[in-house]
Order: structure tokens, then sequence, then C-alpha cells
């Protein structure tokens, strides 16, 4: 049972391994199940259970996460603070499922569905299956997606045009934070230091520091392709209107 916790790295995932790809299948089933169990939750009796159950399971991961830390002598502020990205859209999720915020759920669609998704599918790893970091990490992401879909899909919130430029002030005003923190701690949080050790997306964009100026651009494109179903359904709505009134 001890080594299912233990903070010493025995083996090291695979990316696309037979365990990843079981994940990447239960990611998708959940997506399906959801979309899928979508008016049935509507009720509202059944729309809040579904938002506190998520807003648990977000709070159990990271809680988890934080008393692992603790127990196995591995907490560092160096690289061990909710500072990451999905770190940081884990708690503006909690925040927005709890309280229905509107607001928060403009920049957790973005930053929730971005960067959980990539860290699903090109994982920062070090633990494999089945290792309390590697079930935690996983369920932590796809709790995260399923949270910003949930509001999408059940609650009926949108995001807007606008939403993509609140998003990037927003992730600017968090770079020149977490650089700072990375200075005072000697950290790497949101990989604003140096470059994964794992295979990513950030290894096509240059070296350092400029695959940061090329994550803003890939951010930006990837918040407008995110933006896109949503305006292709305001534009449907508008011409089923216009044919209404014809």
């Amino acid at each position: 049972m001890s080594t299912y916790f233990s903070v010493e790295e025995a083996g090291s995932f695979v990316a696309f391994s037979a365990s990843h790809l079981i994940i990447l299948g239960i990611f998708l089933f959940s997506l399906l199940l959801l979309y899928g169990c979508r008016k049935w939750l509507q009720k509202p009796s059944r729309s809040q259970a579904g938002r506190y159950i998520l807003a648990g399971i977000l709070i159990l991961c990271e809680l988890s996460l934080n008393i692992w830390y603790v127990w196995g002598k591995r907490f560092d502020v160096k690289d061990t603070l909710p500072l990451e990205l999905c770190s940081i859209s884990l708690y503006l999720c909690v925040f927005m499922l709890l309280f229905k915020n509107r607001f928060i759920f403009q920049i957790v669609y973005f930053t929730g569905i971005g960067g959980a998704l990539q860290a699903i599918l090109t994982p920062a790893l070090s633990y494999p299956y089945p290792h309390f970091r590697f079930i935690e990490f996983f369920l932590a992401h796809i709790a995260i997606i399923l949270s910003v879909l949930y509001m999408v899909w059940v609650e009926g919130f949108k995001p807007s045009l606008r939403s993509v430029g609140i998003t990037m002030v927003f992730l600017n005003i968090l770079l020149v934070l977490i650089l700072l923190i990375n200075h005072l701690t000697g950290g790497n949080y949101m990989f604003l230091s140096h470059k994964p050790e794992t295979a990513s997306l950030m290894d096509f964009l240059g070296p350092y520091p400029w695959y940061i100026v090329s994550l803003e651009t890939v951010a930006c494109i990837l918040f407008l392709l995110l933006y896109m179903p949503f305006t292709f359904s305001a534009a449907r709505g508008k011409r089923n209107k216009r044919q209404l009134n014809i």
C-alpha cells in the first residue's frame, strides 16, 4: 500500500502507454456521459447537486495532494505551491461551481479546457499507474474540464468574444506575478523559467525565453478556436430568427 503513496519515483510515466490510453478513453466516455445526461441534470435540485459533487471532487483532489506533499516531506515552495495554470483553474472552478459565477466562467472556460486538455494529452508527470499521484493528476484535470462543460451544457453558460480578451489580460497579469514568484522561490511555475522535462507543445515553440511569446500567440489562437462553437451557434440562431420573421 505504501508504494502507492511513496514520494520516491518508482518507474516513470510513459505517454500513450496502455494506462494513459485507458485514461483517455475514460475521459472521452465521461464527456459523452455528461453530454448525454445534460437535460436530466437541468432540473434545479439535480443541477445544484452536480455542481457540488464536481466541486467536492476538485477540493478532494487538491486537499489530498497537499496532504501527500506534507506527509511525504515533499512540500517545497519551489515547486508544490498551487501556482500552475491548471491548479489556478481548479480553484477558479470550485468558486465557479459553488457560486455559479459567470465572470469566473469567462476565464476558466478557456484556461481550464485549454490547460487541462494539454495536461491530459501530454502530462508533466513522473509517477505511473497505479500510484496515487497518477490517479489524482488525471482525476483533477478531467474534473476541471467536466466542471467547465457542466456550466455550458447544464447551466447554459456561454463565453463571449470579449471573454477571450478578458482571459488574455488575466493571463498576462498572472504571468508577471508568477515570474516574480519564480524569481523569489527559484521555481518554474507555469514553465516560465524553462520548459518541462517531458515532451510538450513547448518543444515546438523555440528556445527560452521566446517560447513564452509564442505561447501567447498559441493561447490566443486556442481560445478563439474554443470560442468558435458559440460563434456558429449564434449565427445559426440569428438565421433561424430571420426565417421566422419572413
